[in-house]
C-alpha cells in the first residue's frame, strides 16, 4: 500500500464531506479513492469513517489521524520540494495557535506582513484562551504566553517579556481605596483569569522573593480583554499583561496600582513538535516573530 496515497485520500474525503467531491477533485474514480481508505483503515485496524447512504462522518479516532496527516503531508510536500529545488521559498499550509486577545491586537497584523513576504504560505489561525496539547492536536506552531509544559516531543523557545500591570478604575479605586500591600487585596475585589470553581492567586515580586496572595472577585473570566472592560466599569482589580491595558491606562480609564511588591514579568512563547523543527514554514516563521516581537516588547518599551 502506498501509505501517503492513502493518508492524502483520507484527507480529501474528510475536507470534501464525501467519497464522490474527493474523487473529483483527485482525478479518481470514486471506488478507487473509496479502496484506499479502507486499505488505511485496515492497516491502522481502526475505523476511521462512518459510512452510510447519505453521508460520511469522521470518528473521533479519525479526526485525531487526519490533524496528523495534515502535518505529515505538508512536512512530505515540503521535503519534496526541497529536493527537487523546485522551490526556494516556503509554501503550503500553516496551522497556528494562540490566545485570542494576543491574536486580535497584535498576531494578526505580523502574520499578514508574514504571509506578504512569502505568499506561498498559507495560514490557518486558530485563536482560542483553552489550554491546549499542541502536539495532540496537530498545530504546527502555538503560541503562548502563560509556560508551557515541557514535553520531549516539543521544542520550546522564548520570543519576549511581557509586562504586567495591576491596575484599577479611578472610580473603584476612590470608592473602596487603594491598596498598599499585597495582603491588602484580600480586602478588594480581584477580577482573576480562570473558573469560579478554581482557587485564584496572584504572584508578585519584591527584593525578598515572589509573594502569592488568593483572591476573589466578583468576576472571572478566561479572556483577558473581559476582565479588562469589566475594571474599566469600576468592577474591580486586575492583573493583566500591558499590551492588554496599556491604552486603557493612557486613556485613564485605569489606573497602575503601586504595591510593596510588583507583578512578575511573563514570557511569550512559541511551541512546536520537534518533527517540525527543520521545517521551512517553521524556521522562518519563528524567526520573524522573535524580530517582530523580541523588540516590540522589550521590558523598557511600552506594550
Amino acid at each position: 500500500m502506498d501509505k501517503f496515497a492513502a493518508m492524502h485520500a483520507f484527507v480529501q474525503v474528510v475536507e470534501a464531506n464525501g467519497f464522490a467531491a474527493a474523487a473529483r477533485h483527485m482525478g479518481l474514480s470514486r471506488s478507487a479513492v473509496n479502496k484506499l481508505v479502507i486499505t488505511l483503515e485496515t492497516e491502522l485496524g481502526v475505523k476511521l469513517l462512518q459510512r452510510s447512504t447519505r453521508k460520511v462522518t469522521v470518528t473521533a479516532t479519525g479526526n485525531a489521524f487526519y490533524e496528523r496527516c495534515l502535518g505529515i503531508l505538508a512536512d512530505l510536500e515540503e521535503a519534496e520540494l526541497a529536493a527537487s529545488q523546485a522551490q526556494a521559498t516556503p509554501i503550503g499550509p500553516l496551522r497556528i495557535n494562540a490566545p485570542m486577545t494576543f491574536g486580535t491586537l497584535h498576531l494578526g497584523p505580523v502574520l499578514a506582513d508574514f504571509m506578504v513576504q512569502y505568499p506561498g504560505v498559507q495560514v490557518q489561525l486558530t485563536l482560542e484562551d483553552r489550554f491546549i496539547d499542541p502536539l495532540a492536536e496537530g498545530f504546527d506552531l502555538t503560541l503562548r504566553v502563560a509556560q508551557p509544559k515541557p514535553s520531549p516531543q516539543g521544542v520550546v523557545h522564548e520570543l519576549a517579556k511581557l509586562k504586567c500591570s495591576l491596575c484599577a478604575a479611578p472610580s473603584y479605586l476612590s470608592k473602596q481605596g487603594i491598596p498598599q500591600t499585597v495582603s491588602e487585596l484580600n480586602d478588594h475585589s480581584c477580577l482573576a483569569y480562570g473558573e469560579l470553581s478554581r482557587r485564584h492567586e496572584w504572584v508578585l515580586t519584591n527584593a525578598q522573593g515572589e509573594q502569592r496572595v488568593t483572591v476573589t472577585g466578583a468576576l472571572c473570566s478566561n479572556n483577558g480583554e473581559v476582565l479588562r472592560d469589566a475594571a474599566v466599569r469600576g468592577l474591580g482589580i486586575v492583573l493583566l499583561p500591558r499590551f492588554i491595558v496599556q491604552k486603557s491606562l493612557e486613556r485613564g480609564e485605569l489606573k497602575e496600582i503601586g504595591l510593596d511588591s510588583q507583578p512578575r514579568t511573563l514570557s511569550l512563547w512559541v511551541i512546536y513538535p520537534t518533527n517540525r523543527h527543520l521545517s521551512t514554514k517553521v524556521q522562518l516563521l519563528t524567526d520573524f516573530l522573535q524580530q517582530r516581537f523580541g523588540s516590540a516588547f522589550a521590558p523598557n518599551r511600552i506594550e
